[in-house]
C-alpha cells in the first residue's frame, strides 16, 4: 500500500526567506570550518600565498629585466645580450617551478574544498529522518543529488580558481601599479587658459580602460547569473527524468510505454535546450565586451606611451618596461571582466548550496507544515496510543477502540479495509508522518523494528545488506548465516560475500525475507508490520511464522493489514480495527498538490 509522495510537500523549515550573497558566503564558510578538512584547508591557503607572492616578486624582476635586454639590443651591445638572456633563464626557471607548485596546491586546495562541502552537507543530510522530510519539502529537496555531486563539485573548483585569481590579481595590480606610477611621465592638459598637470598617467589610463569594460561586461552579463542557476535545475530535472526510466524499464516495457516516455523525456530535454539557448546568447554578447577588451589592450599601452617615447622622453627598453607593468595592471584589472560568466556561475552554484544546507538544518528548528501535529515519543518498553487522529487530505485514520495500550510481549492487529488509510498509520507510527492529533508513544530508540510491505535491500555484499543498518562485525561469525536459513534463505549463505544490486537480483519474497532476517540479528523488543507477510511465498511464510511463535515468541507485534492470510486469530492476541473517515483538504499546504489514494498491493 502505498500514500502518495506529494501528499507531505511542505517548505522546508527556514528556507522561504532568500539568502543575501554575505549570507551565503558566511553559510559555506560555516560549512568549511564545521568540517574536517579545516586545518589542512588553512595550510593548503597558506602555501599559496606564499607561492603567489614569490611568482609576483619575480615578475617584478622578470618586468624590470625588459629595460636592460631592450636596450642592449638598441646598442647592438652583444655581451650585455648575453648577460641578460642568462638572467631571463634564471627567472624563467624560478617561475616554472613556482607555477608547478601553484598548479599542483590549486588542485588540492580544490580538491579539500570539494571534501570538506560534501562531508558537512552529507552529514547534515544523513541525521536521522531528514532525507525523508528533505523529499517532501517543496522544491529545495528535490534531486539531492545534484547538489551533492554537481553543485558541490562545481563551487569548491570555482571557489579554489576565483579566490587564488581574485588573489593573485590584486597582489599583482598593487605591485605593478607603483612600477607603472614610477615609470609613468606627467602630462599637462590646458583647459580654459588654465594648465591641468597629471602625474602618473599611464596608471589612469590602465584604470579608466580596467573599469570602462569592467562595467560593460557588468551590464552585459548580469542575467547569467540566474540564468546559470535555472539551467543547473533543468540539468537536474533531465538527469532524474533517464534515471527514473532507466529505473523502469520493465513497467514500460511491459505497458509498451516507449513513445510516452520518449516525449516526456524530449519535453524535458527541451527545457534544458531552451535555458541553453538563453545562456548562448547572453555569453555571446559578453564575448563582444570580452574579446574585443582583449584584442585592444594589445596597442593600448603603446598608443598610450607613444607621445614620450616619440618626443625622445624615453628608450625602447623603458618603453617595453611600461608596456610590460600597463600589461600586468590592466590584466590584473581585467579578472573580473574575463571571470564574469565564471562569477555568474559560481554565485548561482553558491546559492544552491547554501539554501540546502540551510533548508537541511532548519527541518529539526520547524514544523513540516502549519496544521495540527501529532505528539510522539520515544521512551519505556510498550507502545502507547490515544487519541490519536492521524489526517491527510483525503482521509482522517483513527482507532477502535481508543488508547491503545501494547505491553512487552503483546501482539495486536490493527485491521481495516483496503484505501482505510493502513499505510499512512504505518509512517505515523514509524515516524515519518506527523500531520493530526493525538499522541504516540513507542519504544526508546533502537528497540522496535519497523518492516513495511516492500523492504529495502541496498546494493553490495549481501552480509552488508542483511545486517543494514549495522556493520556486519556487530554480529558473531556464522550468525548471519543462520539468520538466513531460519527465513528460509539458506541457499543464498554462500553468497554472504558477494556484490550484486540484490534489489534487483532478488524477488520481492526473498527480499522481504531478509528484512525478517535483520529482525533475527537485531532481536529489537517490538516488530511493527505493514502488510509484511503478503509479498513472501507460503514456503517461506510458514518459516516466518514459526519464527514469529518460536524464538521470536518473546517479540511485541503490531500488525497492521486487512486480516487475511495473517491468521489474526493464531498470530495476534486481540485486535484493533481501523477507521477512516472523510479527509480534510484544507490541510494541506498551500500549493500543494493532492495525494493519490491509498493503493491496494500487488
Amino acid at each position: 500500500m502505498t500514500i502518495g509522495a506529494d501528499m507531505r510537500k511542505q517548505p522546508a523549515g527556514g528556507a522561504a526567506t532568500p539568502l543575501g550573497f554575505g549570507a551565503q558566503l558566511g553559510g559555506m564558510v560555516a560549512m568549511l570550518r564545521t568540517g574536517r578538512c579545516g586545518v589542512r584547508l588553512l595550510l593548503l591557503i597558506a602555501a599559496l600565498v606564499l607561492v603567489i607572492a614569490a611568482t609576483a616578486w619575480y615578475q617584478i624582476l622578470l618586468n624590470a629585466w625588459n629595460k636592460p635586454f631592450y636596450d642592449a639590443l638598441t646598442r647592438k651591445d652583444f655581451p650585455a645580450f648575453l648577460q641578460q638572456l642568462r638572467v631571463f633563464a634564471e627567472l624563467a626557471v624560478l617561475l616554472l617551478a613556482l607555477n608547478v607548485g601553484q598548479q599542483w596546491l590549486d588542485n588540492t586546495l580544490k580538491l579539500t574544498l570539494r571534501r570538506g562541502l560534501f562531508d558537512t552537507l552529507l552529514d547534515s543530510w544523513m541525521k536521522p529522518g531528514r532525507a525523508e522530510s528533505l523529499a517532501h519539502a517543496g522544491l529545495i529537496g528535490e534531486n539531492p543529488d545534484q547538489r551533492l555531486q554537481i553543485d558541490v563539485d562545481t563551487l569548491a573548483d570555482l571557489t579554489g580558481t576565483l579566490a587564488i585569481g581574485l588573489f593573485q590579481s590584486t597582489l599583482l595590480l598593487l605591485s605593478f601599479i607603483g612600477v607603472l606610477w614610477q615609470q609613468s611621465g606627467t602630462v599637462s592638459i590646458p583647459i580654459a587658459g588654465h594648465s591641468y598637470v597629471i602625474p602618473g598617467f599611464m596608471v589612469w589610463c590602465a584604470l579608466l580602460y580596467a573599469a570602462t569594460a569592467s562595467w560593460l561586461s557588468w551590464r552585459v552579463g548580469r542575467r547569467l547569473v540566474e540564468m546559470n542557476a535555472e539551467r543547473s535545475s533543468r540539468e537536474a530535472a533531465f538527469r532524474f527524468e533517464l534515471v527514473r526510466v532507466n529505473e523502469a524499464r520493465e513497467d514500460i516495457a511491459l505497458h509498451h510505454g516507449e513513445a510516452a516516455e520518449a516525449a516526456r523525456i524530449d519535453t524535458t530535454f527541451a527545457g534544458v535546450v531552451d535555458i541553453i539557448r538563453g545562456v548562448i546568447r547572453s555569453t555571446v554578447g559578453l564575448t563582444w565586451v570580452t574579446a574585443g577588451y582583449g584584442w585592444f589592450a594589445i596597442v593600448a599601452p603603446i598608443v598610450a606611451a607613444s607621445p614620450f617615447y616619440f618626443t625622445g622622453r624615453m628608450t625602447i627598453g623603458e618603453l617595453m618596461l611600461i608596456v610590460g607593468a600597463f600589461n600586468q595592471v590592466q590584466s590584473s584589472l581585467r579578472w573580473y571582466v574575463g571571470n564574469f560568466p565564471a562569477i555568474a556561475n559560481w554565485r548561482a552554484t553558491l546559492l544552491r548550496v547554501t539554501s540546502f544546507h540551510r533548508a537541511l538544518s532548519g527541518l529539526d528548528a520547524a514544523p513540516l507544515s502549519d496544521g495540527p501535529h501529532i505528539e510522539r515519543r520515544e521512551e519505556g518498553s510498550g507502545v502507547e496510543i490515544a487519541g490519536l487522529c492521524v489526517m491527510t487530505p483525503y482521509l482522517c485514520v483513527r482507532l477502535d477502540p481508543d488508547p491503545v495500550s501494547i505491553g512487552p510481549g503483546e501482539r495486536v492487529l490493527l485491521h481495516g479495509l483496503s484505501g482505510s488509510g493502513k499505510t499512512v498509520l504505518f509512517r505515523a507510527l514509524a515516524g515519518l508522518w506527523s500531520l493530526g492529533r493525538g499522541r504516540i508513544t513507542m519504544p526508546a530508540p533502537g528497540h522496535a523494528l519497523y518492516l513495511p510491505t516492500l523492504a529495502y535491500v541496498p546494493p553490495g555484499k549481501l552480509i552488508d545488506s542483511v545486517c543494514y543498518p549495522h556493520p556486519p562485525g556487530d554480529y558473531a561469525p556464522g550468525e548471519v548465516a543462520v539468520a538466513l536459513v531460519a527465513v528460509g534463505l539458506g541457499h543464498l549463505a554462500e553468497r554472504l560475500s558477494e556484490s550484486e544490486r540484490w534489489d534487483q537480483s532478488l524477488n520481492a519474497s526473498e527480499r522481504q525475507c531478509i528484512a525478517f532476517a535483520r529482525a533475527v540479528l537485531q532481536k529489537p523488543d517490538f516488530l511493527v508490520m505493514d502488510d509484511a507477510l503478503v509479498q513472501i511465498d507460503p514456503e517461506e511464510q510458514a518459516k516466518i511464522l514459526a519464527l514469529l511463535r518460536g524464538p521470536l515468541a518473546h517479540v511485541g507485534l503490531i500488525g497492521i493489514g486487512n486480516g487475511s492470510g495473517s491468521e489474526p486469530a493464531k498470530l495476534y492476541q486481540r485486535s484493533v480495527t481501523i477507521i477512516s473517515e472523510p479527509g480534510m483538504g484544507e490541510l494541506a499546504p498551500s500549493g500543494q498538490a493532492a495525494a493519490p489514494r491509498e493503493a491496494q498491493p500487488a
